[in-house]
């Protein structure tokens, strides 16, 4: 007999239910003593507005979730103050596994960028598992000229400060990995804070921004229209959407690798037996052709790790933005 866990037994449907409701109470005690076990639903909080991949990661995960766990899983979106009120919330809720928080790497630049948090991400949450990967694209409009991220470096170096650079915000992915090309090439761009990616992008093609890096999902269109142009990935190596474009450190201008992980974390005290449960159920959840059907048109390639592997790219990553940070002397407006 196939293991209910198996990817075989997925697609035995029929018996899914029974099985797994039984052989979680006997093979995993700990979340059978669970308050809410098989009754109340999971909470997925997103600490950002519907739309967003870290949304989207949310509701494409959490109806395979439900029918793994028996259990409603619900999407409650938390957004404001660059994420930390969502955030706050997951580090207040009980850890008994029935709130979760859904988030990405901006959860460890904030540590750094808002001194007087009220929690620490790194103490407060444990890391469940990642689920994805997102690459950034460093884009001009065509009327720069720029055609390689090694001619916007050798310009910026002849006339500094004269080239700006638009972000959705202070804090986000797009702005500390425009910082860290900054820091790496030693040039000088001008920032200029948007409220959200929609009004950065019309005034980047509409050329009143000179570059701007975008998640590859976002830039895609916009790129093959022949509205802007991609200069660089800002990842290790190319991606299977742009694969003519060059990696930022191939293109001469620095080697930076400005990847996005996303993630699922529990509050701090959740039991570990819980963790591996949840961590084991979003290995397989991940593994599915339609998680990744779901995934690559935002720019997002499935990736799971142990809760382990997760918390030691957490914990990097928040050494390594810290350091930018203070370099920089970056502050949250």
């Amino acid at each position: 007999m196939h293991h209910p866990f198996s990817p075989h037994g997925l697609r035995r449907r029929a018996v899914l239910g029974t099985a797994l409701l039984s052989g979680l109470a006997t093979a995993l005690p700990a979340w059978s003593q669970a308050p809410t076990q098989g009754q109340g639903p999971i909470r997925l909080v997103v600490p950002f507005t519907p739309g967003t991949g870290i949304d989207l990661i949310a509701r494409t995960v959490g109806p395979q979730l439900a029918e793994r766990l028996g259990r409603p899983v619900v999407v409650d979106n938390k957004p404001g103050a660059s994420g930390n009120i969502g955030t706050e919330a997951v580090v207040r809720a009980a850890p008994d596994g029935s709130t979760l928080l859904v988030s990405v790497n901006t959860l460890v630049m904030n540590r750094s960028l808002y001194p007087n948090l009220p929690f620490d991400p790194l103490r407060d949450l444990v890391p469940v598992a990642r689920t994805s990967w997102g690459q950034l694209v460093l884009v001009t409009p065509p009327k720069t000229g720029f055609k390689t991220a090694g001619d916007l470096v050798a310009y910026a170096k002849q006339h500094p400060g004269r080239l700006n650079y638009g972000s959705p915000g202070v804090g986000t992915p797009h702005h500390l990995s425009m910082e860290l090309f900054k820091n790496t090439a030693g040039v000088f761009l001008t920032h200029i804070p948007y409220r959200g990616t929609g009004p950065a992008v019309a005034e980047l093609i509409g050329g009143q921004v000179d570059a701007m890096f975008l998640p590859i999902h976002v830039a895609l269109a916009q790129i093959k229209a022949g509205r802007l142009v991609a200069l660089g990935i800002g990842s290790d190596q190319r991606h299977p959407l742009l694969p003519e474009l060059p990696t930022l450190a191939e293109a001469k201008a620095g080697n930076v690798n400005v990847d996005m992980w996303y993630g699922v974390f529990a509050p701090k005290g959740t039991p570990e037996a819980l963790v591996n449960t949840l961590n084991a159920e979003l290995k397989t959840i991940l593994a599915s052709d339609d998680v990744r059907r779901a995934f690559e048109p935002q720019g997002m390639d499935p990736s799971h790790s142990s809760p382990q592997e997760f918390a030691q790219l957490v914990q990097r990553d928040a050494e390594r933005w810290a350091r930018l940070i203070k370099a920089q002397n970056i502050k949250a407006e």
